[in-house]
């Protein structure tokens, strides 16, 4: 146990130090190198883990959905928006949802990882949404597949925007709007007013998390990384 723990913590390690050179230098010119340098391991303890670069930017994007979501809520729609807020509220200070977003759309990257973790966050949230329909949160129209996906392409229209023109700083700011906007041609009128949608949520469910983890005795309390969006530098 002891030692497959220390293997989980060097993976882990590993992982952390390809995303911080994958988001910095994109997938073309990251080298195993420099990863073995920010990591502090061997290049052998690299190559246990991950055969290849393709390896460990596949392990970069899988990462994302390995470890726990938001808090189940009563409604679903309030899961949607709490996964979509957590992201925007994490990207700018978790290099493995930095990495993942530029190795998803990166063109650099596209012929190794095809579309990268993009139809990972479409299905969690067409699962959300779907839920959310099965509990009479939605109006009639919607088809959650669709609404999934444009979600998912809105969300990474707002990440690129608030990259290029404020650097993130913003981000929570404009996917709070994005679903304001959004919101209420989907949701009923009942389960829209009851929606916790500001600029801080998502930082208040980090909060909630790490709480709980830690209340569980859990010694790495951290936030998950959940499901939501996609973005790209």
């Amino acid at each position: 146990m002891v030692r497959q723990e220390r293997a989980l913590r060097t993976r882990r390690l590993i992982l952390e130090a390809a995303a911080s050179v994958f988001d910095e230098f994109g997938y073309e010119s990251a080298t195993i190198g420099e990863v073995v340098a920010r990591a502090g391991v061997t290049r052998g303890a690299v190559y246990f883990h991950f055969a290849s670069k393709r390896d460990l930017a596949r392990g970069v994007l899988e990462e994302q959905f390995s470890q726990d979501g938001v808090p189940e809520r009563c409604s679903k729609l309030q899961e949607f928006v709490d996964t979509g807020m957590v992201v925007a509220h994490l990207m700018p200070r978790d290099p493995l949802l930095s990495a993942g977003a530029r190795l998803s759309l990166g063109q650099d990257a596209f012929d190794d990882l095809g579309s990268g973790a993009i139809p990972g966050w479409i299905r969690r949230m067409e699962a959300l949404l779907v839920a959310a329909g099965e509990r009479g949160e939605l109006l009639p129209h919607v088809v959650p597949a669709d609404t999934a996906w444009l979600m998912t392409a809105a969300w990474t229209g707002v990440q690129i925007q608030s990259q290029k023109l404020s650097g993130r700083a913003d981000l929570e700011q404009r996917v709070a709007a994005l679903y304001r906007h959004l919101l209420p041609s989907i949701a009923v009128p009942g389960v829209l007013a009851a929606l916790r949608i500001g600029s801080g949520r998502g930082a208040e469910v980090v909060a909630e998390v790490a709480a709980a983890r830690a209340a569980a005795g859990d010694s790495e309390a951290q936030p998950a990384v959940v499901a939501g969006g996609v973005g790209a530098h």
